[in-house]
């Protein structure tokens, strides 16, 4: 059982030697107020003055401090241990029976116990500075000694409330935290320090303990200054456990005094005396009280406590070593055929871009969506929502219509509705659709942009070794994106001008709308019928006044087509002639108008607001134009027809537009891509002059790997050496 806390040390070098905390292994922190006596504990168990001096907050730094017990008949270090280089030649021999090494110094060898204190004191300054302030970087010291058991502990700043000087004003909270940061290591034993003049209710070393230990199954009081307590009191009920009780028990010393310290009284003198002093005041309990008693039961403790703690210390190495060897993979080798290597990383690429767009890359994303199912999404959700959203008739009034109508017709009033009307408003709404289309093709080309950095996070980690072959290959893949962008643009953009040059009304989609229109034509024409005069003969022979069929002149007369020709009367006289006289024709509606001017004057035209006066030019411009009326029978039914119309064949369209732009963004973009790419990468990249320069490995890298090799070294070490004990039965 005594080799187990040699074991632990060495497992401690082990770590040590990488800089890693990742281990939390068995160890005893002290913890106790700002001069509750801690630094004098220590000193007592290690036997010489080894820790600065002074007022106020000295520790300010963690110590972890390692007492390795050696033969006091061996005056010569192992190999390992005392390695070092004096005058250019190697040296074993070591002068005195102690000495101490410190892991920044490497292999220095200190056998001056002073120079010890000053190295600690140098260190401390040079990391936490001469402000009092402290830090979390810890120096560690082991001390080789044939007057020490084997222990691990670990030296804290003491616990203080005011800040002193130009501390930081924060400096009770930094302590605290520390403090909780090494205590929290639940293989750790808190030893906690508090002195005996001092009410133990308030002790603000067992508070702090049992904020992460209040079952108390690790920690250890121990009572200072037993000495100096005020007359007529003692610390028997402390000691006995009837204050305060602690399970792993209380244990009572008695330090130096300032005074012996300044006097450079020896620890073994001031352990003398602290026998003679306990046999005196407490003769009971001197056998279970002072400084050598504290240190076997530490050893006792902490060898108990190692045993308890190596199985899952075993789990945990062999998990970390598992991981490292997993990340020092994942780092790659270094590389020794670049040309191979190159081709290799190039190939990867290209085929973990085009998997990703098929669906079949091996990293397959959770969080969202991404390459082909991403690209399947916005030609069926996104662009097809959008273009089911687009109104056919957005945009587009009845006002427009009618419009459109009017000026498709000329200076002639229309008999029918004019097709030309409909062909220019349908191409106004399809044109609509060419701005969503290429909105579609932009969207798949930031995917398919977006996909390269999937690649490159998830499925080659390679390229994270060599940047500047990262950089080429999305230099290369973006340049490729970019001149295909224009050539799918222009793609779609011929799609939209297809369908706007030529209107088919004979597409079989449309075959009911055309039925619309001449259903509507033929409803004109009995309306305009219906709306003859009544004088006028509605039966195929249609009849004239006298009894006589109408000719076909006069029959155009009727129907509002004018008079081509002059034909004789029934009373002999030209057509034109009867005209002067008559009241059908425009002349004798003029004399009628000249005689109704000047035979009954209030009899005007209700639409003209003003006559204007003789002499002057009539500008019929200056009639307003109402912006909205009410629209006739006839001009409502035209624009409903025309709207009919205008709806029916933009959803034809739309249907083709829907289909036929995910097909022409897969063949001119997506696809074209995914052929072209490797190709792509290899005659871009794929060049004698540049496998120097692309296959630069990164400091950071490099770096990496080299911490990654070591701590799985460390690791394998660490395992090999608990494997040992489960051979000598340690275990």
């Amino acid at each position: 059982m005594e080799a187990l806390i040699p074991v632990i040390n060495k497992l401690q070098d082990v770590f040590n030697t990488v800089g890693a905390d990742i281990i939390q292994l068995p160890q005893i922190v002290v913890v106790g107020t700002q001069s509750s006596g801690k630094s004098s504990v220590l000193e007592s168990l290690v036997g010489r003055d080894i820790l600065p001096r002074g007022t106020g907050i000295v520790t300010r730094r963690p110590l972890i401090l390692q007492l390795v017990h050696i033969d006091s008949e061996d005056r010569r270090k192992t190999s390992e241990e005392n390695e070092s280089k004096r005058n250019g030649r190697f040296y074993r021999g070591i002068e005195g029976d102690e000495w101490g090494k410190f892991l920044h110094t490497k292999n220095k060898i200190f056998t001056d116990f002073e120079q010890i204190r000053q190295e600690i004191e140098s260190e401390t300054e040079r990391v936490s500075g001469t402000n009092k302030g402290i830090s979390d970087d810890p120096i560690h010291l082991k001390v080789f000694s044939p007057h020490v058991v084997n222990l691990t502990l670990v030296d804290l700043p003491g616990i203080t409330k005011v800040p002193v000087g130009d501390q930081p004003k924060d400096i009770e909270l930094q302590i605290k935290d520390l403090i909780i940061k090494y205590i929290s290591n639940p293989n750790s034993i808190i030893l906690a320090v508090t002195a005996a003049n001092t009410d133990m209710a308030t002790s603000e070393a067992l508070k702090v303990a049992r904020e992460v230990d209040p079952d108390g199954r690790r920690t250890l009081a121990v009572i200072t200054k037993l000495d100096l307590m005020d007359a007529g009191t003692d610390a028997m009920d402390v000691l006995m456990g009837r204050v305060i009780p602690v399970k792993l028990g209380i244990i009572g010393v008695v330090n130096r005094s300032q005074l012996d310290i300044n006097q450079r009284k020896l620890v073994s003198d001031s352990i003398r005396d602290e026998y003679a002093f306990l046999q005196k005041k407490y003769p009971s309990l001197a056998n279970r009280n002072g400084t050598k008693y504290l240190a076997r039961t530490l050893n006792r403790l902490l060898m108990h406590h190692i045993r308890d703690c190596l199985p899952e210390l075993k789990t945990r190495i062999n998990v970390l070593a598992a991981q490292y060897q997993s990340l020092l993979n994942s780092y790659g080798e270094p590389v020794e055929d670049k040309s191979a290597t190159l081709l290799q990383l190039i190939t990867k690429f290209a085929a973990e871009y085009c998997n990703t767009i098929e669906g079949t890359a091996k990293y397959i994303e959770t969080a969202e969506l991404c390459g082909g199912a991403r690209i399947c999404y916005i030609f069926h959700e996104t662009f097809g929502r959008t273009l089911e959203s687009v109104d056919p008739l957005g945009g587009l009034t009845t006002i427009d219509v009618l419009t459109a109508i009017r000026n498709a017709t000329g200076p002639r009033p229309a008999l029918f509705v004019p097709e030309v009307s409909f062909e220019l408003l349908v191409k106004r709404q399809v044109k609509r659709l060419e701005e969503p289309s290429l909105r579609c093709v932009e969207l798949v080309h930031e995917e398919m942009q977006r996909i390269i950095q999937h690649c490159s996070n998830y499925s080659t980690q390679e390229l994270l070794r060599f940047p500047k072959l990262h950089d080429a290959i999305v230099e290369v893949v973006t340049s490729l994106l970019r001149k295909r962008l224009p050539v799918t643009n222009e793609m779609v953009h011929n799609l939209v001008a297809i369908e706007l040059a030529y209107i088919n009304t004979k597409h079989p989609d449309f075959a009911d709308a055309s039925g619309l229109m001449n259903n509507n034509i033929e409803e004109q024409r009995r309306n305009r019928m219906r709306d003859l005069p009544s004088a006028v003969p509605r039966d195929k022979s249609l009849k004239g006044p006298g009894g006589q069929a109408l000719s076909p002149t006069e029959l155009s007369a009727y129907e509002g087509e004018p008079i081509k020709a002059a034909s004789s009367g029934p009373q002999g006289g030209s057509v034109s002639d009867q005209a002067d006289g008559g009241t059908g024709n425009w002349r004798g509606m003029l004399k009628r108008g000249e005689e109704n001017a000047g035979g009954d004057r209030s009899m005007t035209v209700p639409n003209i607001p003003s006559s204007p006066q003789k002499g002057h030019a009539v500008n019929l411009l200056d009639v307003p134009v109402p912006v909205s009326r009410k629209l006739s029978a006839r001009e409502q039914r035209d624009c409903e027809v025309i709207e009919r119309l205008i709806k029916s064949y933009f959803l034809i369209v739309r249907k083709n537009i829907q289909d036929s732009v995910p097909k022409a963004v897969m063949h001119f973009l997506v696809n074209h891509v995914k052929d072209c790419l490797q190709s792509e990468l290899v005659g871009q990249l794929y060049k004698t002059v540049l496998l120097d320069d692309l296959l630069t490995e990164s400091e950071d890298m490099a770096q990496r790997r080299n911490e990654a090799a070591d701590m799985l070294k460390a690791l394998q070490k660490a395992s090999q050496v608990i494997a040992e004990i489960r051979e000598t039965h340690l275990w």
